[in-house]
Order: C-alpha cells, then sequence, then structure tokens
C-alpha cells in the first residue's frame, strides 16, 4: 500500500533522512524503531507532505504522491497523527472529531464514524463537551487518534503514540490500535520509542539509525535480534 524509495530530506545543511525505503502492506502493522532523531518522525512528515524530501519516492496505492500537498494526500486516504498529538486545545471534543471530517460530505457516514469512536474510546463520549486542551494526555491521545478515524483513512501513521502518557492508558491505546487496524481493515505504519510495544503488535519493523535503515526484518526476528534487544529492548 505504501513504498517508499531512496527518501532523502535535508534540513538546511544537515542531512535528516539519507535514503530511507520500506514497504507497507495493505492492512498490515509495520513498525519504525530508533533511537532520539534517527528521523522516524521525519520520515513520516516527507510521507505526509509536511516535509519536501530532497529525493527519492513515496508511492501510496501504486500513485506517486511525493510533493503532493498534504491536505491531497489526506484525501486520498492517508493520515498523519503527529508526535505531541496537536488537538485544538480550545476546542471541544466533539468539535475537534468533527475537525477530522472536515474533507468528508457523507453524513450518515459522519455519524457511523462518531459511534465507532466511542465504541474504540469510551472515555471520548464521556468528554465530549470538554475543551480538548483541559484533557489529560492520554484522552488527548485518544482524541488525535479518533480525528484522524474521522477522515476514514485507509493507512494511518502513528507517530509516538505512548510518549508522555500513564503505562496503563499506553496499553489500552495500543489495544485499540490493534482493533481499528483488525476491525476496519486500516493499514498502521507506526514510530514509537516504546519498541517492545511497538513490536508487539506488528508484522513487520524497520530499525533507523541517524537517518538510515540499518535492520529489517520480521517483528518477531526483530524481537530475538540481540542488537536490537541490547540497543532497544533494554535486554
Amino acid at each position: 500500500m505504501l513504498e517508499v524509495l531512496n527518501l532523502a530530506v535535508s534540513y538546511g545543511s544537515i542531512k535528516a533522512l539519507h535514503g530511507i525505503t520500506l514497504q507497507v502492506p495493505e492492512k498490515a502493522i509495520v513498525t519504525l524503531i530508533g533511537a532520539n532523531g534517527a528521523g522516524k518522525s521525519t520520515t513520516l512528515r516527507a510521507i505526509s507532505g509536511l516535509v519536501k524530501s530532497s529525493h527519492g519516492s513515496v508511492k501510496y496505492d501504486g500513485q506517486e504522491i511525493n510533493g503532493m500537498p498534504a491536505h491531497k494526500i489526506v484525501a486520498r486516504g492517508l493520515c498523519h497523527v503527529p508526535e505531541g498529538r496537536m488537538v485544538f486545545a480550545n476546542l471541544t471534543v466533539e468539535e475537534n472529531l468533527r475537525m477530522g471530517a472536515y474533507l468528508r460530505r457523507d453524513a450518515a457516514g459522519i455519524r457511523e464514524d462518531l459511534d465507532y469512536c466511542f465504541h474504540v474510546f469510551p472515555r471520548l463520549r464521556e468528554r465530549l463537551s470538554q475543551l480538548a486542551g483541559t484533557l489529560s494526555g492520554g484522552e488527548q491521545q485518544m482524541l488525535a487518534i479518533g480525528r484522524a478515524v474521522m477522515s476514514k483513512p485507509r493507512c494511518l501513521m502513528l507517530d509516538e503514540p505512548s510518549l508522555g502518557i500513564a503505562p496503563i492508558l499506553v496499553r489500552n491505546i495500543f489495544k485499540q490500535i490493534v482493533a481499528i487496524n483488525q476491525e476496519r481493515g486500516i493499514t498502521v505504519l507506526l514510530v514509537e520509542q516504546n519498541a517492545n510495544l511497538a513490536l508487539k503488535i506488528s508484522s513487520f519493523g524497520y530499525v533507523l539509525e541517524t537517518g538510515r535503515v540499518i535492520l529489517e526484518n520480521t517483528a518477531e526476528a526483530l524481537r530475538d535480534d540481540p542488537q536490537v534487544q541490547a540497543a532497544y529492548l533494554g535486554h
């Protein structure tokens, strides 16, 4: 579904990505792991059109999307949940969710997807008229994922969904990411510092180091890899 070939990104004179190549099959969960500054977030930002690449190709559903404006990429069904959640703090939970459906015109489908968000994250229904800025970090993360689901994505890119969240909520959020993938058939590309948790729910993984893919394998093989265990799994 998503094919990235030799993608390079520079911030001024600093090279952030040195030719990243990766593939995300349809309906799979694929994870990118790596230390801070490895280029994980930049990879997602380049795929979703938020930063320009200096060379390389990004194909989504067989179509080249590299260089396309971000809103057109969202309209094609590829949605990015950014690091830090980026909810609209001064809007209510319901308004945030409806903002996710901004490009849609199917009122019945929007209602159905709202109900689905409340099924996956019941807490959002309880907080419906609350301002998003007053939610806890975990609740904001649920809202950010729910808002993305409201855009009717076929592929969801999640950047650090566990960041700054209480461990008990992290497990719940990861459980719901799996549910969204299985119940809705939504493909997931996951960037996550909690490598252990990410590899548990993924079928395949890539390890990034200083803007390069240094390892790629099934999630199971990566969890058993001594190099990955020593660097990222705390073994």
